[in-house]
């Protein structure tokens, strides 16, 4: 009997896995001796260094027999890796035969998201398996942009309402529990104002400008090829969705495609604005570690941080504010202002864990990752201050940052304010 318990337990675990998961497995697998390697010889040669002896090519590698060591072990690793994952790839058709018919589970996606927001960028350029590619989902399938039709959504409607999720999540979070009722903001609306909810998900790693280009691409082709014709877009994002729809726009825009024109509404739900404290801390721990020999090398850790969770640490939004820097370095914020767009009804929710407002409240804590002030788009340089009108702001007291995911509270506002919007539409 308890071998059968084992047996039921490990199965269960098993159908997270995929048989064609071993290569991308293996990548990670080279990727971290590599990087593990790395730390060791740093360690290595600052223990070196304070014996005065020099540095090989760079000051944080070794030289002479040691360094020799060292070139010889990455070496292997490599070799053994690109050999495995080489064998891998040419059985990955028949790895992939065992996987058919399997249902991708949220525990599963759960894991892959977290890993794309620690490191997607890394993943794509690797070319690993596990990057998530952006999709736009419809009742927790793809949809085949290329080739919409009826059959894929049968219930389509003039009225799109797209859901964009924020860092390390997925699209199944919005589908929620509050005091254990089940919380869809998507499908509420469906039910109440008539939209049709589909659902982003994405590689939350890569720069969010990266991804507002993507999801820019990805709605023009959703408007486009809508079995109906698309009378409103309207956008409802959390987190760093906010920033990547905002990016979206901004190019949308400037490449005078047509989606733009269909947007509508725009609602930020706890979005980094101006950015989040955390990464801010983060990046600070990462200086303090490269200030002394020992400590130097733990530097690495510090710098697998994702494009994505780095232009959290101001809230970039387009290109210029990100490249031909290093993102690891301790700058001012050198963002380039993108004002709120024109013609398209924005509106920002807030969220504290605390009772009251309060300097600290919309300085630091705010609902335990974005500050007020950063949610509601404050800033103190007029360049980056978001205009958000007073009656399209909202706070929450005693909500925390993924709670805004699943609160009806946050549901029934949505519906004020886009019904709102329906009927001032109506009236012109």
């Amino acid at each position: 009997m308890e071998f059968l318990v084992d047996n039921q337990a490990s199965t269960k675990r098993f159908k997270h896995f995929y048989a064609s998961d071993l290569r991308g497995i293996g990548q990670l697998v080279t990727q971290a001796a590599i990087s593990t390697t790395r730390i060791a010889e740093g360690v290595h040669q600052s223990v070196w260094r304070t014996m005065g002896v020099p540095g090989g090519s760079t000051p944080d590698r070794t030289r002479g027999l040691t360094g020799f060591v060292y070139k010889n072990i990455y070496k292997i690793t490599e070799l053994l890796g690109n050999g495995i994952d080489k064998v891998l790839e040419n059985k990955q058709p028949w790895l992939e035969s065992f996987d058919e018919g399997k249902k991708e589970t949220l525990e599963r996606i759960s894991v892959l998201s977290a890993l794309n927001g620690v490191m997607g960028d890394r993943l794509v350029e690797q070319d690993n398996q596990f990057a998530i590619p952006m999709s736009i989902y419809y009742q927790q399938e793809p949809l085949s942009l290329d080739d919409l039709h009826a059959g894929q959504i049968p219930q389509a409607t003039s009225k799109v309402l797209l859901m964009i999720h924020g860092l390390c999540m997925n699209d199944r979070l919005w589908q929620g529990e509050h005091d254990g009722v089940e919380v869809d903001h998507g499908l509420q609306l469906s039910a109440s104002l008539g939209y049709t909810p589909v659902y982003l998900r994405y590689n939350t790693g890569l720069h969010t400008s990266q991804n507002g280009r993507q999801l820019s691409d990805l709605l023009e082709q959703l408007v486009k090829n809508w079995p109906t014709p698309i009378e409103e877009l309207s956008i409802v994002a959390h987190s760093m969705g906010g920033l990547v729809a905002r990016s979206a726009v901004y190019y949308g825009q400037e490449q005078a495609m047509t989606w733009p024109d269909t947007l509508k509404n725009l609602v930020f739900l706890g979005t980094p604005h101006h950015g989040a404290p955390l990464e801010r801390i983060g990046n600070k721990l990462g200086i303090i570690l490269s200030k002394t020999p020992y400590t130097a090398p733990f530097n690495l850790l510090s710098n697998l941080r994702s494009s994505g969770i780095t232009d959290l640490r101001y809230g970039n939004v387009i290109d210029q504010d990100w490249q031909g820097v290093d993102r690891f370095h301790n700058k001012p914020d050198g963002r380039i202002g993108v004002p709120l767009p024109q013609g398209i009804e924005c509106f920002a929710i807030a969220a504290t864990t605390a009772t009251q407002r309060s300097v600290l409240a919309e300085r630091l804590i705010g609902d335990g990752l974005v500050p007020l002030n950063s949610a509601l788009g404050y800033h103190s340089v007029d360049e980056h201050h978001l205009m958000f009108a007073e009656p399209s702001q909202k706070i929450f007291y005693e909500m925390n940052h993924n709670q805004l995911l699943s609160d009806p509270q946050v549901t029934q506002q949505l519906e004020l304010w886009l019904a709102n919007n329906v009927k001032s539409e109506d009236t012109k």
